[in-house]
């Protein structure tokens, strides 16, 4: 639950400069090089570790994670739909996995959910729902402050 409206959260997830705020979970950080907000358009986003990380290695260099993300369903302020693929040399992060992200009005706010298919075999479920529910509790705070 996010103390937002559906509209609000549903531009963090189009918008270029508040996904590199909200989306690179914990203390990484994150840039953009590539944005087309449309069905079929996407984007390309590199997530960059912290220097001193030591447990995480980067699935696309030592401390980097970069991923290839597709618009498959845009549907405002309801729903997203979209594949992503990690641009890495090591088999087991290669394939396109789903994300559906939906937003619905309750209350106050909004539940925001993330429903995450085909996850790539190098990526596990466990880390991938805690990265997940890192960014949506920056999500909340870019929000809720």
């Amino acid at each position: 639950m996010i103390r937002a409206n559906p509209e609000a959260l549903y531009g963090a997830f189009v918008d270029p400069a508040a996904l590199v705020e909200w989306l690179p979970p914990g203390r990484m950080t994150g840039s953009i090089q590539t944005f087309d907000g449309r069905v079929g358009g996407g984007y390309r986003m590199s997530l960059l570790y912290p220097e001193d990380e030591r447990e995480f290695r980067g699935k696309s260099a030592e401390r980097e994670d970069t991923v290839e993300v597709r618009f498959v369903e845009l549907t405002p302020p309801a729903r997203i739909v979209e594949t992503i693929r990690f641009a890495s040399d090591d088999p087991q992060f290669h394939g396109e996995m789903t994300m559906t992200a939906t937003f619905e009005p309750r209350g106050e706010g909004t539940e925001v959910t993330l429903l995450f298919e085909n996850l790539p075999s190098g990526v596990r479920p466990a880390d991938n729902e805690e990265g997940a529910r890192l960014s949506l509790e920056q999500l909340a705070a870019r929000f809720e402050a």
